[in-house]
């Protein structure tokens, strides 16, 4: 077998592939043990006739089809290997010659993982960030910690800002009732921004049983297409006035609030986690910093098929997101104002597919530069974290006897201890 190699480009290679009349005959022997055992002969069970036998009445089309795959699908595996080359699709195959029993020439194109040269890994600018948590950080979260335990009662008054309300209300446009307008027992407390400007700030000054409209208008940068800068009236009925008692932090709240002591443990204990949260944002922002640098000193090319591939995951993953958020991909893009599907990923998501795609490959080959693995104990370790994640789900616990399952949280393995190299190597 000869094989020339064409770079198409940094990430698509053409391979011309040559085969001779032995390996054709080869081909040849295993397409007529294949068909021999579907040819059925007068005195012979299916399946048991002898191979000389049958091959004399084998049809001789699809004998030499037959062979023709055998022989490139043979070749091909063979000629990637050889070259060192990792197809990322089926090639796309083009015969150029065929002289049955002599010798056969054709093609094989097809996008390939990349060489990646990697830029100065170990002298890379890492800053960390300072952990501060502000007293007001704490007192934010202490203050909604008390709220879980205000005190709620009925008022006979007008509502004002901080009453908690329950209200029927319906909108509508140029007369007509819109999409998402309209609510029945809503509970709304005063000043909590839920609502459009003007919204919960008509409501003040009105009693519970009081009907009345407000005339609003939607800010210009509104989500809805539709709604943006709408001028809109809301007819509503204040069905009901809460006043909200909320108390003050003392020994005894904290202690109903968690396994405190007194309000300075909780106000501790709320520091520690905030001080954790933070530390884990500056470690993640660390780590992205470093792999886009890494990415942006090494030579990572990126072929079109791996960028489809994640421009689809982000895809799926973000309206997996919309769904439970009560909205569809084609709402979210009339709001924002596209076009198209097509406009919206070229905006959003394209380039953050290619980072995707640059980041595993140059990661990838961090890897093998620093000769990092993942451990077989390692890896059981994590499926096993994952089986009791998932351990009420049988479907779930299947996926992970599957050998390909077992191979991409493997390769998320080495992705993550590549990174926490790095940031090493960068300290």
């Amino acid at each position: 077998m000869k094989i020339s190699v064409k770079n198409l480009s940094d990430t698509r290679v053409e391979l011309t592939i040559s085969v001779d009349a032995e390996e054709l005959a080869i081909a040849e022997q295993v397409a007529t043990n294949k068909l021999a055992r579907d040819v059925k002969v007068p005195g012979f069970r299916k399946g048991k006739t002898p191979v000389a036998v049958a091959a004399k009445n084998i049809d001789p089309a699809a004998l030499h089809e037959e062979t023709l795959n055998n022989a490139i699908s043979k070749s091909v595996a063979e000629a990637f290997t050889e070259k060192g080359l990792r197809a990322l699709d089926r090639p796309a195959v083009e015969v150029k010659k065929m002289v049955p029993g002599e010798m056969l020439e054709f093609t094989a194109e097809v996008d390939i993982l990349p060489t990646v040269k990697l830029g100065n890994y170990k002298k890379l600018k890492a800053t960390v960030e300072k952990i501060r948590v502000a007293d007001s950080e704490v007192d934010e979260i202490i203050e909604r910690v008390c709220k879980g335990f205000a005190e709620k009662k009925d008022v006979d008054r007008a509502a004002k800002m901080g009453d908690e309300t329950v209200i029927n209300f319906i909108g509508k446009k140029d007369g007509v009732a819109f999409d998402g307008g309209t609510g029945n027992d809503y509970p709304l407390t005063l000043g909590s921004g839920q609502f459009i400007p003007g919204f919960e700030e008509g409501i003040v000054g009105h009693k519970t049983g009081d009907t009345f409209d407000l005339d609003l208008t939607f800010p210009a940068d509104y989500g809805s297409a539709e709604l943006k800068g709408a001028k809109v009236t809301f007819t509503t009925t204040l069905v009901a006035v809460k006043e909200v008692a909320t108390p003050e932090l003392t020994d005894e709240l904290a202690a109903k609030a968690g396994p405190f002591k007194t309000a300075a443990d909780l106000k501790a204990d709320i520091k520690r986690e905030l001080t954790v949260q933070k530390e884990r944002e500056s470690s993640d922002k660390l780590k992205d910093s470093l792999v886009s640098q890494l990415i942006k000193s090494s030579h990572v090319p990126v072929p079109e098929i791996l960028i489809a591939d994640q421009t689809e995951s982000i895809k799926k993953d973000f309206t997996n997101n919309l769904m439970y958020r009560g909205l569809s991909l084609a709402q979210y893009l009339e709001n924002k104002g596209f076009e198209s599907e097509k406009k919206w990923i070229e905006t959003e998501v394209k380039d953050a597919a290619i980072k995707r795609v640059q980041a595993g490959l140059v990661l990838a080959e961090l890897s093998k530069a620093e000769k990092i693995e993942a451990t077989s104990a390692e890896l059981d370790a994590r499926i096993e974290t994952y089986r009791q994640q998932y351990s009420k789900s049988p479907e779930a616990l299947k996926q992970f006897e599957q050998p390909e399952i077992r191979q991409e949280v493997a390769n998320q393995l080495l992705t993550e201890k590549a990174v926490e190299r790095l940031v090493e190597l960068n300290k």
